[in-house]
């Protein structure tokens, strides 16, 4: 037992040293700001726009309770959090095997012989109960690298389960912009296919009169027939749409209850786009890129160690009696302690190639994670420019549509003023009848393209 109790005792001093490289974060290119941020976003002070909660950047209030029904129910979420359960049972599995494994058993047996003419009945019963103990030694260290390396892909994992919120919060709230949208296209071709079969009325009137011509009321048709063809379509693309964000919230496919309208949803001008080193502690996507990162490198230590010997030590100990009565005294105690060292001679190279497996595989993940960094840069300044951009065009589409509605004003004016012909009439009617429907369709996508700047710049997962 002393022998023991000392085995142990070296195995403690020991049992620091572990072969592999220690992590270090890769280097990375890093520029200063992101293309197309605002001066006032570039400053180090700003916030960035990342850091806000979603439910501070999206204030509809009935967007806010789709998104929180989204993240409890929707199944990418449910799986990725499943796969979270998974990497915490490995990394369990993985760590125990730094422990020694400790078994027990009993076995106890009765036995008679048959009386013969030469020997009497004999009756015996036997007795045995042990407790043994096996440990695998990690005096290089192969368990703790696995352990390491097991640990980095739970956390890979918990990153990705947060890069699947932040998708589907952007999901949500885009389909949600684009379906207010679609139900303001459709009230405005409504209010057009209103007003024109009004002005149709009036025009069939003034020709059954002789006060117009049956060309004008052709024309007046045509301004019906074209706002009542938008109607069926816009119809469809709503119910299709308000199937998708059934689908996003985990549910059946189904009616969406509405909130503000698309012309009434908050949002700055602004966007503080913050400092593009914070990025890559905010995005999930690259958090999960570093995590896998980390694996990999333990996996380099794992390999390595099946170059040393393996030091396993084995011991069990018990009672052993050939009576029942005298099985806990007397000589019944026993107990055995083995040590045994494995040292691999000749493998064929398989040891070597295991270590450029797990070297090459690591050499991959920090591509990968350089790779994942450079294309979030991307990503930030790409959506920086379409916000920008969308807004302009929004602001230029009001404009249009603001002339558009004045010259179908004047031409009215100038068709019953007996100026012009109805062909006016019907050209800058249609003018202003695209115009409307460009202009809602450039409200939705300036909103839009702030999902995808908030997306972009890692927002969305926060709790």
């Amino acid at each position: 037992m002393r022998t023991l109790l000392a085995a142990i005792l070296i195995t403690l001093l020991i049992s620091g040293c572990m072969v592999g490289p220690d992590y270090k974060r890769p280097s990375a290119v890093i520029p200063t700001e992101f293309r197309a941020s605002s001066p006032e976003a570039s400053k180090a002070e700003a916030a960035s726009l990342g850091d806000q909660k979603w439910w501070e950047v999206f204030r509809d209030e009935q967007l806010q309770s789709l998104i929180r029904t989204s993240i409890q129910q929707n199944y990418d979420v449910r799986i990725a959090a499943t796969r979270v359960l998974q990497a915490q049972a490995q990394l369990g599995i993985t760590r125990s095997n730094q422990f020694p494994s400790v078994s027990g058993g009993a076995d106890l047996s009765a036995q008679r012989t048959s009386k013969s003419i030469i020997f009497p009945a004999i009756e015996q019963s036997t007795g045995q109960l042990n407790l043994s103990a096996t440990w695998q030694l990690d005096f290089w260290g192969q368990y703790r690298r696995a352990t390491e390396s097991a640990r980095a892909t739970l956390l890979a994992t918990e990153w990705g389960r947060r890069a699947v919120i932040s998708s589907l919060v952007a999901n949500v709230a885009s389909a949600y912009f684009q379906l207010r949208a679609l139900d303001l296209q459709l009230e405005l071709s409504q209010d057009a296919l209103t007003a024109r079969r009004e002005s149709l009325r009036l025009t069939s009137v003034l020709s059954s009169h002789g006060n117009t011509s049956d060309l004008d009321v052709r024309q007046a048709e045509q301004l019906v027939y074209t706002a009542s063809e938008e109607i069926p379509d816009l119809e469809r693309r709503i119910q299709q749409e308000e199937n998708f964000i059934s689908t996003l919230l985990g549910n059946n496919p189904g009616p969406i209850t509405r909130g503000l309208r698309l012309t009434e949803q908050p949002h700055s001008p602004e966007i503080p786009a913050g400092l593009p080193s914070e990025l890559l502690e905010r995005r999930p996507d690259i958090r999960q890129s570093e995590q896998l990162l980390v694996a990999a490198n333990a996996q380099i230590g794992v390999a390595r160690a099946a170059y040393y010997p393996q030091i396993a030590l084995t011991t069990s100990g018990g009672f052993q009696s050939d009576a029942l009565s005298r099985l806990f005294g007397g000589p019944a105690g026993l107990w055995s302690f083995v040590g045994s060292l494995t040292q691999p001679i000749f493998t064929a190279g398989r040891i070597r190639s295991g270590v450029r497996l797990a070297e090459a595989e690591q050499q991959e993940a920090v591509l990968s994670y350089q790779q994942t960094i450079q294309q979030s840069f991307r990503d930030v300044s790409d959506a920086l420019i379409g916000y920008g951009k969308d807004r302009e065009f929004r602001e230029q589409q009001e404009l249009l549509t603001a002339s558009a509605k004045d010259a179908a004003r004047l031409s009215n004016i100038r068709y019953k003023g007996g100026v012009t012909s109805y062909l006016e009439v019907l050209t800058n009617e249609t003018n202003y009848f695209a115009a409307e429907l460009n202009l809602a369709q450039a409200q939705a996508n300036e909103l839009l393209a702030l999902v995808q700047v908030y997306q972009a710049l890692g927002g969305g997962w926060q709790p």
